[in-house]
């Protein structure tokens, strides 16, 4: 079975600085019934204009990942990590006991287009931990694991088992993925319009779907889907 939640019912602030659309409740937008999905948490689909940012600010106890869709995002931690991360790459940021960090767009006239993911970790205490993965030249009609419990297949270990997909989808390239039971999927369209079992979703829009189902993924044009298969 699937389910869909328009682009238009996350909530959205405008900071000038920073316009930001919330699929969960986060800061100053609450929904009792959009508090996360599973261990799903966060996903903010961030603008941050040229020469802004988050300064250093704290974490604990979360997994977060960052995926860029254009633009680039200077990360600075107190774990001693300094990069800027670009078009196609995912950053992993484990917060475990603790750690700070500030992002920032060091470009002065382009926008930085990203989101930003928050999930639960199956344990709290863990050591921060960093890693970055690049899919800038992934091909399209395939599922790209980025994040899984034990880091198979190439991808991001992470502390929940959770599995983080990532679908490029062009004309002809149609990508199917399968529930196992006890399974639970988020489908995140990241960038165009998809076909999801038939129903057509736009940019910020997803879908829910229930163990068992299969997920049929399409698109006519070049469009960018993150699946989230959760326990």
């Amino acid at each position: 079975m699937i389910k869909i939640r328009h682009a238009n019912e996350r909530g959205h602030a405008n900071h000038g600085w920073l316009d930001t659309y919330h699929t969960f409740s986060f800061a100053d937008y609450y929904d009792p019934r959009w508090m996360g999905f599973r261990s799903l948490r966060v996903i903010n689909d961030d603008l941050v204009m040229p020469g802004k940012g988050f300064g250093m600010h704290p974490h604990r106890d979360m997994e977060i990942i960052t995926y860029v869709l254009s633009g680039a995002l200077e990360h600075k931690d107190t774990m001693g990590n300094g990069r800027v991360i670009r078009a196609g790459d995912v950053q992993y940021m484990a917060a475990g006991t603790g750690v700070r960090h500030s992002e920032f767009n060091p470009s002065k006239d382009e926008a930085v287009h990203l989101l930003q993911i928050w999930i639960q970790p199956d344990r709290d205490g863990v050591s921060p931990r960093y890693a970055e993965k690049s899919f800038a030249q992934a091909p399209a009609g395939v599922l790209h694991l980025v994040a899984s419990k034990i880091g198979r297949d190439g991808s991001i270990a992470i502390h929940q088992d959770a599995d983080l997909w990532l679908a490029k989808l062009d004309a002809g390239r149609p990508v199917s993925h399968s529930l196992a039971a006890g399974r639970h999927a988020w489908v995140h369209v990241a960038e165009g319009d998809v076909t999801i079992n038939g129903q057509l979703l736009h940019g910020g829009d997803a879908a829910v779907a229930s163990p068992g189902t299969t997920i049929e993924l399409s698109a006519a044009k070049p469009a960018q889907v993150l699946l989230f298969d959760l326990n």
